[in-house]
């Protein structure tokens, strides 16, 4: 089950460089071209773009390797 988050949701992922945490400012649930790359979204299986918290990178990831955090 692909798990669901909202615009302004606080979530964290694991990065190379170890954990990262941030705030989801937009949701894609269509293709989409991020860094000269197509990323792949539907309705059913949406990405999110996260504003990380610490150096203001943006990241896209899809949900299921995100987590919701207080």
């Amino acid at each position: 089950m692909t798990r669901r988050f909202e615009i302004g949701d606080h979530v964290s992922w694991n990065s190379e460089a170890g954990p990262v945490s941030g705030t989801i400012i937009v949701i894609h649930t269509g293709d989409f071209d991020y860094k000269g790359h197509i990323h792949r979204a539907s309705k059913d299986d949406p990405q999110y773009e996260i504003k990380s918290d610490k150096t203001d990178h943006i990241a896209a990831h899809k949900g299921r390797v995100l987590t919701r955090i207080p």
